[in-house]
């Protein structure tokens, strides 16, 4: 628990493989912020109020999560502490996910949505779109970063809250133009907020964590 006194947060950014750097280096700018560390180790871990699993390749993470024993505290940690997970982070903090490899993959689970990996294609159809999320960043729109992103398909859960989605396309369910929800501590986007120069995204997942924390 945050003590009443403490004004700022560590956060921890999961290193194990993908985009880390440039979460840690947006941090590390917000006033709220005490200090962002890359967390690769159990001691780290539990040394951080809060944390983003980012965007990278999601059954690599959980493998090498496997192989560093960190995976059922990971399941632990956002059972009970803020998490964000911003693409493969969100298919790694999903219920259920489909289009996984042979074989399938290890989840952390504990937000009760179902997605499915690399929706929009290979890393060529990467893109990016204005979305409009009033309700975390105010009126001004996000311009949301999209490399093989996820999607999600289903909403498992009326505490689920859906926080931004996509014009629909052609084909696409309803449920599939989600791309952010937010589920009490727990966060999620299937783009890459730390790859734009807007850090409200941050800051509105800096001040979740105060409120969830204190």
């Amino acid at each position: 628990m945050v003590s009443e006194t403490k004004q700022k947060l560590t956060i921890g950014v999961l290193a194990l493989q993908g985009a880390f750097l440039e979460h840690i280096h947006m941090l590390n700018n917000l006033d709220l912020v005490e200090e962002a560390i890359p967390v690769r180790t159990l001691e780290q871990l539990n040394a951080v109020d809060a944390l983003i699993i980012p965007g990278g390749e999601s059954t690599a993470m959980a493998l090498i999560a496997e192989r560093c024993q960190l995976l059922e505290p990971l399941r632990e940690f956002v059972r009970r502490k803020p998490t964000w997970g911003t693409c493969a982070g969100m298919i790694l903090l999903a219920d259920e996910a489909t289009s996984t490899k042979k074989g399938g993959q290890q989840l952390l689970g504990g937000l009760e949505i179902a997605v499915n990996r690399n929706q929009f294609g290979t890393q060529k159809d990467s893109f990016d779109t204005l979305l409009h999320m009033p309700e975390l960043v105010g009126d001004d729109p996000f311009r949301a970063v999209f490399i093989r992103a996820p999607v999600i398909t289903a909403i498992l859960s009326d505490s689920v809250k859906v926080v931004a989605r996509l014009e629909q396309a052609v084909g696409q369910t309803e449920a599939e133009t989600i791309v952010a929800v937010r589920q009490g501590h727990l966060f999620a986007t299937a783009f890459h907020p730390e790859l734009t120069h807007d850090d409200r995204l941050h800051k509105y997942f800096v001040n979740v964590a105060l409120q969830h924390l204190s």
